[in-house]
């Protein structure tokens, strides 16, 4: 089995860390215990040159570089009109090889820049894209973090109520759907819609620390056919990781600027306006995924992939010992545990006992907490990420939310 990480940015993507390379990503591969990377980015002309200077050709699709296994990956932008309306959707783009990258590439540079961002801006509509792969030999395509308001395919400000429609029909190389960090595999099973689409999830990082705090869990051959097979037939596909969605940072309704968060139904009370400066709230994914639902929460399909919700370690124990994550603390009582499992996954996966020899008590009991679901959120809003509740937090927190409801809007 291997975990495989197929959504990730380089450092020449906007908004990224200078160590968003391969040296710095094969690093963390083997820190956080990634097997398979997505390589990002194969869009532009610089880190393409570097990923085919570097990496070693496996002859099954995959390559390599420094033991970490690499996939052709990137991501695009389509920005399109439909019905009247401007659209901006991501998505993650698969490819076998060089040839077939540097093919796609020639096809959809006639639509945008390919060196001004990793992440290229094109004018073209999603059913253009999709015929473009559809012309290739073994591209696919994953919507990205399809709930998120600004660019997902089923985000409240651009997107749109099925695939279908958002690809006029051309579904045929799409794989799947990646959750993003502000939902989970339970809440699109409320979705029949796309049942028919497998989850996958993905970190999405713009630096190397950041790596798998969302995974994919793999039992099947480690090539690029193999892996491909595994998502199209949920065979072969163990489980998914995902942020606690309370995590994300669009999973509740709300303003940043005005301090105001709001659930779904609360939201709606105020009809989707801003009690602060009257305007139109950015409205996160839950609701979306309300917007959309036709069964309850619980529901779950027959051939669904299971997930297993995780916390980054880094996370929980900044939270168990009161520091900030980059803390000179938080950081070597992270080594001391990495020493001792391995890697990070390997500390989501291990015994109690394990954990409790492994670290001092708070964060022992953290890790464990942590693991058995044992846990509450401030959740995320409007791009603030959601602050995870720990050791003595829960009767402050209660009483701020008492404090909140009394509060005259």
């Amino acid at each position: 089995m291997f975990i495989a990480d197929l959504h990730i940015h380089s450092k020449y993507s906007r908004a990224t860390s200078i160590n968003a390379d391969l040296d710095g990503y094969s690093k963390w591969a083997g820190i956080k215990g990634i097997t398979v990377l997505g390589t990002g980015d194969f869009t532009h002309p610089k880190w393409l040159k570097e990923l085919k200077g570097r990496m070693l050709p496996l002859e099954n699709g995959l390559y390599e570089y420094e033991g970490t296994k690499f996939i052709l990956t990137a991501e695009v932008s389509n920005v399109f009109e439909a019905n009247g309306k401007i659209r901006k959707v991501h998505t993650v783009v698969l490819a076998p090889s060089f040839e077939i990258a540097e093919q796609f590439n020639d096809e959809i540079k006639k639509y945008g820049d390919l060196e001004s961002d990793g992440r290229p801006t094109l004018t073209m509509s999603l059913a253009e894209l999709a015929g473009i792969a559809s012309k290739l030999d073994d591209v696919y395509l994953i919507p990205a973090h399809a709930w998120t308001p600004w660019f997902g395919i089923f985000g409240s400000k651009t997107g749109f109520d099925s695939v279908e429609e958002a690809f006029e029909g051309k579904t045929e190389r799409i794989i799947a759907l990646e959750t993003g960090l502000s939902s989970d595999p339970a809440m699109n099973w409320m979705v029949s819609r796309i049942d028919r689409y497998t989850l996958v999830s993905n970190s999405d990082c713009h630096s190397p620390q950041k790596l798998g705090r969302e995974g994919n869990l793999f039992d099947c051959e480690m090539s690029y056919t193999g892996i491909i097979n595994a998502i199209k037939t949920r065979k072969g596909f163990v489980k998914t990781y995902e942020f606690y969605p309370e995590e994300g940072k669009y999973y509740y309704d709300g303003h940043r600027n005005c301090n105001v968060v709001m659930h779904p139904e609360e939201a709606i009370k105020h009809k989707n306006i801003c009690p602060v400066c009257r305007r139109t709230l950015t409205i996160g994914v839950l609701h979306r995924v309300y917007d959309l639902a036709d069964r309850k929460y619980g529901f779950k399909p027959e051939n669904a992939v299971p997930f297993q919700h995780i916390v980054p370690l880094e996370t929980v124990i900044s939270k168990a010992i009161k520091k900030p994550e980059t803390s000179r603390s938080v950081q070597e009582a992270y080594e001391r545990i990495i020493q001792y499992f391995g890697n990070e996954f390997n500390v989501y996966e291990a015994k109690e006992d394990a954990i409790k020899l492994a670290a001092p008590p708070e964060i022992a009991d953290a890790i464990i907490k942590v693991n058995r679901g044992e846990v509450k959120w401030r959740p995320g809003y409007d791009g603030v990420f959601g602050e995870l509740i720990l050791n003595g937090e829960e009767k402050k927190e209660e009483e701020r939310k008492k404090q909140r409801s009394l509060m005259d809007f």
